[in-house]
């Protein structure tokens, strides 16, 4: 037995490969985030931790993708993809559940460096972890989340078939903001003319179904 099967794991669409983050990786996606992830007038994350950046050098994003790593069990993981175009690491796409084998629903969350905003990346790495979801690991529902101002998100969820399912409240930077909750049942999956290929499922497939 591999001691961490979902190294062979890898999703691949027409012009990404998704494959769970490693320690390089990482270090790639650090530069990502430092080179820019949003408008730095806005707060697209519930965790403003974007504002850390220049004080810590992204330890501290390092340290969150080591600790969610680390915690991974069957009745609660959490699985950050990192997204790489032609070989370079754009950004990161997650998918978690809890008690996936009796619920069957995952949540998905998702951001990439800004110089990559605006070329369908987000939707295709979105796309891909959906498929991956529904078809491969039997899911029934998926969930998401934005804040109701991220008009590029909440796009993104509309021509794939989410539905709202209500709001909640924070304060990122001290102001409140409406969360919007999104919900997308598998038979209203808008699906593209294109299926995720995967690789390495058999491998780790015991870790996150039952």
């Amino acid at each position: 037995m591999d001691a961490w099967p979902l190294r062979h794991l890898v999703l691949r669409t027409p012009r990404l490969e998704l494959r769970p983050d490693d320690d390089a990786g990482l270090l790639e996606l650090v530069e990502v985030a430092k080179a820019g992830v949003h408008d730095p007038d806005e707060m697209p994350f519930n965790v403003p931790w974007t504002d850390g950046l220049a004080e810590d050098h992204g330890r501290g994003m390092l340290q969150h993708f080591w600790g969610v790593r680390a915690r991974l069990m069957p009745a609660d993981w959490a699985i950050c993809f990192l997204v790489r175009h032609e070989g370079e690491v754009i950004g990161t796409q997650e998918l978690n559940a809890q008690n996936f084998g009796v619920l069957r629903e995952v949540t998905s969350g998702s951001w990439l460096g800004r110089r990559f905003h605006g070329k369908g990346f987000g939707t295709e790495m979105r796309v891909a972890v959906l498929q991956f979801a529904f078809d491969h690991l039997g899911a029934q529902v998926a969930r998401s989340a934005a804040w109701q101002g991220n008009r590029a998100s909440n796009r993104v969820s509309e021509k794939l078939g989410y539905a709202h399912d209500g709001t909640t409240a924070a304060a990122p930077r001290g102001q409140r903001l409406e969360h919007v909750r999104l919900r997308l049942d598998a038979a209203d999956f808008v699906r593209p003319g294109w299926d995720v290929e995967v690789e390495g499922l058999a491998e780790c497939v015991h870790l996150i179904t039952t």
